[in-house]
């Protein structure tokens, strides 16, 4: 699918409410990925969608770096932030004036907006209708992005087979004693990922040692510490490849352990085939967390975080896979999540097993290769 397929959907929308301007914006503090979903662009920047004197749609794009734009963007038409002064009240009156926006028109800016900023937006646009509101065409955008495009499920074939081998490589290094800090570990990471065309690593990399590891997201998130030595070890890592992330976690065993450590293990391994098992096309995502829980809970143990959630160019996205009550999230054919049952002890350590998952019509495929190594 193009970004301008991308975009058209949004259209439709604009169409049926009868809005004839959107902003989208990715600025310092107020950071909104899906300009590059609908652009390619992959820098700051406001992105307007509205319609052409026939009625068609048409973007505008105002970066912050141009140069990086003309190379990257796909786009109707492109003016630079600066011509407003780097000002987004400018900008969007700017935009308005570009699209000829009717008198009384609406127009709708990022539910994010600050209210202070919201009321100066009024001011500017004293012409037309401002929305800003939850469940809009924002939110609307974010369901688009949770059913990955042909487009999308190709970057993430290479991106997990890139992911896969780095993985193998990274036992490899670990087992001959090559790796044996947090830091080393997390540094090839980083290094080894840009060698192999990746733009970087998709979040910090999160590695923990036994006495560590007991941490959901270690505070730093990694030291100069020993890693992979006895008793559990937890690395968790994502690479970015052409804008989208993928994210896994690893444990590593090193005996001697306890039977309490073998226990978590054991119930960890478990917890994530129940949750493999229940995935289908039409399940409720808090379904299968919540029979995570209860797996846990008969074992006299709980989970403290999510069973997983989605991940595109954010390592973060929709659906959620969480048994909070306000999930409403249902399998789609498209969707790509990832599933993370983890336990974690103070005094034992922790360990979880995270793989990235996509759900096709014919079922679904596991697309990385983490799991739970015993040294």
């Amino acid at each position: 699918m193009s970004y301008e397929a991308r975009r058209n959907q949004l259209y439709q929308l604009m169409v049926e409410e009868r809005i004839r301007l959107v902003m989208f914006e990715h600025t310092e503090g107020r950071q909104d990925s899906a300009i590059r979903w609908m652009t390619g662009h992959p820098g700051d920047g406001l992105l307007f969608l509205g319609f052409d004197r026939q009625g068609k749609g048409y973007s505008l794009l105002v970066p912050w770096d141009i140069n990086i734009a003309l190379i990257h963007a796909e786009v109707d038409s492109l003016i630079s932030y600066t011509e407003f002064e780097r000002q987004p009240l400018k900008a969007i009156q700017g935009a308005a004036a570009y699209f000829s926006i009717p008198f009384g028109s609406k127009v709708e800016i990022p539910p994010v907006t600050p209210y202070p900023l919201f009321l100066h937006y009024v001011e500017a646009l004293t012409d037309f209708e401002v929305l800003c509101r939850d469940g809009g065409l924002h939110r609307e955008v974010e369901f688009f992005r949770a059913v990955k495009d042909p487009a999308e499920i190709a970057i993430y074939q290479t991106l997990s087979a890139i992911t896969n081998d780095l993985m193998d490589v990274l036992e490899q290094r670990i087992r001959s004693g090559e790796l044996n800090t947090e830091e080393a570990v997390a540094l090839f990471i980083e290094a080894e990922c840009r060698k192999r065309g990746c733009e970087g690593t998709g979040f910090e990399t999160l590695a923990a040692g036994p006495q560590r590891s007991f941490g959901i997201h270690p505070f730093p998130a990694y030291t100069s510490g020993d890693f992979a030595t006895a008793g559990l070890s937890i690395l968790d890592f994502g690479l970015k490849y052409a804008g989208y992330t993928s994210d896994v976690t690893l444990t590593f065993v090193r005996p001697p352990l306890s039977r309490a450590q073998e226990k978590m293990l054991t119930l960890t391994e478990r917890a994530y085939r129940l949750a493999l098992a229940m995935i289908g096309e039409g399940v409720a995502t808090k379904t299968i967390a919540a029979a995570v829980g209860a797996f846990f809970n008969n074992a006299k143990k709980s989970m403290p975080h999510a069973l997983g959630h989605g991940i595109g160019l954010e390592a973060h996205e929709s659906p959620a896979l969480s048994n909070r009550t306000d999930n409403s999230w249902v399998l789609k054919p498209g969707m790509i999540f990832t599933l993370e049952p983890g336990l974690y002890d103070p005094t034992h350590g922790g360990c979880r097993l995270e793989n990235d998952i996509l759900l096709t019509p014919k079922g679904f495929e596991v697309l990385t290769n983490a799991r739970i190594i015993r040294l």
